[in-house]
C-alpha cells in the first residue's frame, strides 16, 4: 500500500504543528471583493473551507473563502432526489434551465457544493450552490467575499476549445493543479500553481501514448485526475477520453516543460471518464472512476510503480485491471465524504439527477 500509515501520521503531525498559523496565512492571502466569475466549472477544496472554482470562460481559477468551518462535520447520509429540479427552482427556472457542471464536498463540514450554469450555451451565467447534510439547497453569495484569482496564460482562442481551457482542478500539498487546453503546439496542459496564488504560470505541456489510437498525442485534455502518492512521491493519475489512465510525477510538471506521461492502463475505447477518486479498503488502494459508457470502474493500483508503460496499440484493454460496479450505473460526479463513503450525483430512473451517499465498494 503506497499511502502508508506512517506517511499519514507524518502529514497529520505536520498539520498540527502548522496549526492556525498556516490557516491564517491562507485566509489572509484572500482579499475581500466580488469575484467576476464568468462561468462556474470544475470544483475542488483547498484547506480551511476554501473552494477552488475553475472558470473556463474567463480562463482563470478562483479561490473563494466559503466561511464553512464548523467545529465538527455534519453527520448522516445525504439523499436529495431531483436535485436538478430543486436547483432550477432556487434559480427561478426548472431542471431543463440549468446544468450542473461539477460537485465537491467540503471535508470540514460535509456540505456539498455544486457549480451550475443557469441557462445553456456560452452565455449561461455561472452560479455556486451548496447542499447541507439535511438536503437544504441555497445559493452561495459571491458579494463581498474573500477570494483570489489566478489568470491562465495562453488559453485557447476558438469557442469550443476555450470551453476546455479548464477541465479539472485539484489540490495537493500546497499546490493547485489545473488541467485543460492551451493555444500552444502541445495543447494539453497541467499547471501546478503554488497556493496562495496571484497568477498562474505557463504550466507544463503533457503528452501520452494512447494505446487505443496507437499513437502519441499532445492535443487531448485530461478529463479528470486524482493526486496519488507512489512510493512517497506525489503523482497525478490522469484519465483521458477513450480511456487511457496515465501517471505524471507532480515534481516534473514544471512551467514551460514538455512531460510525457506513463500510460498505466487502457480501460476501453468509445468512452469518456467523468470523475475519479482514490480510496483505501481493507489495506489496499483503489481508484473509483465514473464513465460515460462503461459504468463505474473499481481499479486496483497493484504494481502501479512497476508496470511498464503502454507503448503499442491495444485492441481494447491493457495494464491495470478493474471490476465494474453494476449498482453504481449512471454516476456523473462524485467526491469523498469520509474514509468509507462518497457522495454521488447520479441519473435517476425518472430522468432526474439525484444526490446520495454511497459506501465505497
Amino acid at each position: 500500500m503506497f499511502h502508508t500509515r506512517c506517511a499519514l501520521a507524518a502529514v497529520l503531525g505536520a498539520a498540527l504543528l502548522a496549526g492556525s498559523a498556516g490557516a491564517a496565512d491562507l485566509l489572509d492571502s484572500l482579499k475581500k471583493g466580488t469575484p467576476d466569475l464568468k462561468a462556474a466549472g470544475p470544483l475542488a477544496f483547498a484547506p480551511e473551507g476554501i473552494l477552488l472554482v475553475g472558470d473556463p470562460a474567463g480562463a482563470a481559477v478562483f479561490a473563494i473563502d466559503t466561511g464553512d468551518r464548523p467545529a465538527a462535520p455534519g453527520t448522516g447520509e445525504v439523499k436529495v432526489a431531483g436535485i436538478d429540479a430543486k436547483v432550477g427552482s432556487l434559480l427561478g427556472t426548472d431542471a431543463k434551465g440549468i446544468l450542473i457542471n461539477d460537485m465537491a464536498v467540503n471535508p470540514l463540514s460535509g456540505t456539498i457544493y455544486l457549480s451550475v450554469s443557469r441557462g445553456r450555451g456560452p452565455q449561461a451565467a455561472g452560479v455556486l450552490v451548496r447542499v447541507d447534510r439535511k438536503g437544504k439547497v441555497e445559493e452561495v453569495s459571491l458579494k463581498d467575499v474573500k477570494f483570489a484569482r489566478a489568470a491562465l496564460p495562453n488559453p485557447p482562442e476558438n469557442a469550443r476549445q476555450k470551453a476546455e481551457s479548464i477541465t479539472k482542478v485539484g489540490y495537493a500539498k500546497g499546490k493547485v493543479i489545473v488541467a485543460g487546453l492551451s493555444n500552444e503546439e502541445w495543447a494539453s496542459k497541467v499547471r501546478v500553481i503554488p497556493f496562495p496564488f496571484s497568477d498562474a504560470d505557463k504550466g507544463a505541456s503533457v503528452g501520452i501514448f494512447h494505446g487505443a489510437h496507437g499513437r502519441f498525442e499532445t492535443y487531448a485534455p485530461v478529463r479528470t485526475f486524482a493526486p496519488y502518492d507512489i512510493k512517497g512521491e506525489t503523482h497525478i493519475l490522469a484519465a483521458y477520453t477513450c480511456t487511457p489512465l496515465v501517471k505524471f510525477p507532480l515534481g516534473e510538471l514544471k512551467p514551460g516543460t514538455r512531460v510525457r506521461g506513463v500510460t498505466v492502463a487502457e480501460l476501453g475505447n468509445r468512452n469518456k471518464p467523468l470523475d475519479m477518486i482514490v480510496y483505501q479498503k481493507e489495506g489496499k488502494d483503489y481508484i473509483l472512476m465514473a464513465n460515460s459508457s462503461r459504468g463505474m470502474m473499481k481499479i486496483a493500483t497493484d504494481n502501479i510503480d512497476k508496470i511498464e508503460g503502454i507503448s503499442k496499440r491495444v485492441a481494447d484493454k491493457a495494464g491495470l485491471t478493474y471490476e465494474t460496479i453494476p449498482a453504481l450505473k449512471g454516476v456523473m460526479q462524485m467526491d469523498r465524504l469520509d474514509k468509507d463513503h462518497a457522495v454521488v450525483l447520479m441519473a435517476g430512473e425518472n430522468g432526474s439527477l439525484d444526490l446520495s451517499t454511497i459506501p465505497l465498494p
